[in-house]
């Protein structure tokens, strides 16, 4: 197959070993609704055909959602595969991100915390992890929602940290504040292609600027950049902010302008072995047409250029 013949979202591409890619992303058909399947993923050796659909998640009897199963990330860890993703918690109707468990990069992942790590109640999103001074931390949005306490919904998305347990099977601490999507210059009200309105499932605010899809990584000088998503002026966009510290607090700082903006986004950057720089992102962002998309990209001193 071909990228092209796959419908995905939040694409996230990982090289467990020299030449093997893995593909990962939001793969259920009812993306919006339920009841959800699981996560599939894909096989490469070029990053242009593609074998599968592999069971990646199936969720086990009793699991604590059955709805929306959103944005999977496999990362390797202390000589394992954990799988950050979003869950619809079935009794809370809200939001959170949990961690899964494999000993191969496709699976078969198990559920690795109890529930979400997330605060329980609070709508949270797009889990992304990043070891900072040699502590695990996960960088989420909040969703532009209410809480399950009945709190009225945000219309300012916010990105945070969470420090994680060793184990990463729960948080440590608080949540911390990064920013918010005003910070950005070129993020907008949410707005979808031809103006039709968001799925009554997301229960957002009114007209809210979005956070989503962070994805931390280095350049070649040690600048800490994030990459996340939310709206511009030609739809779905993603843009870049810069920790001015080197470290996940910050103070993080916003590009002017999104590195890409045209109804694309959600995106992360992939390094592969043989030295290659890539943007894989899903566009467009109109269901069911999205796919994921690789364009190589280039450092520019602190920054990546498409």
């Amino acid at each position: 197959m071909r990228l092209s013949d796959v419908r995905i979202r939040d694409p996230y591409v990982i090289e467990p070993e020299p030449g093997r890619f893995v593909l990962f992303g939001t793969t259920d058909a009812n993306v919006w609704g339920g009841p959800a399947t699981g996560f599939d993923c894909y096989t490469s050796s070029d990053l242009e055909s593609w074998e599968g659909p592999i069971a990646a998640f199936r969720p086990p009897e009793g699991f604590w959602s059955t709805s929306q199963f959103w944005a999977p990330e496999v990362h390797a860890h202390a000589g394992r595969f954990f799988m950050f993703a979003t869950f619809l918690d079935s009794t809370t109707r809200v939001r959170g991100v949990a961690v899964l468990v494999a000993d191969a990069a496709t699976g078969p992942f198990l559920p690795w915390s109890d529930g979400p790590v997330t605060p329980v109640g609070v709508p949270c999103l797009d889990g992304t992890f990043f070891v900072d001074d040699d502590s695990p931390w996960l960088i989420y949005s909040r969703g532009a929602e209410g809480t399950a306490a009945g709190e009225p919904a945000i219309a300012d998305g916010e990105m945070y940290a969470l420090r994680l347990s060793e184990d990463l099977t729960a948080a440590v601490g608080e949540p911390e504040l990064l920013f918010r999507a005003s910070a950005a210059p070129w993020a907008r009200p949410m707005r979808l292609p031809g103006g039709g309105e968001p799925p009554a499932e997301l229960r957002l605010a009114t007209d809210p600027l979005f956070t989503d899809g962070p994805f931390l990584t280095r350049t070649p000088s040690e600048t800490l950049l994030m990459l996340w998503s939310s709206f511009g002026e030609e739809g779905y966009a993603m843009g870049v902010a810069r920790s001015e510290s080197g470290g996940i607090r910050g103070p993080w700082t916003q590009t002017p302008e999104p590195l890409w903006s045209r109804n694309g986004g959600h995106g992360m950057i992939l390094h592969t072995s043989d030295g290659s720089d890539y943007l894989v992102f899903h566009a467009p962002n109109d269901s069911p047409h999205e796919r994921a998309v690789l364009v190589p990209v280039s450092t520019d001193g602190d920054a990546y250029r498409v």
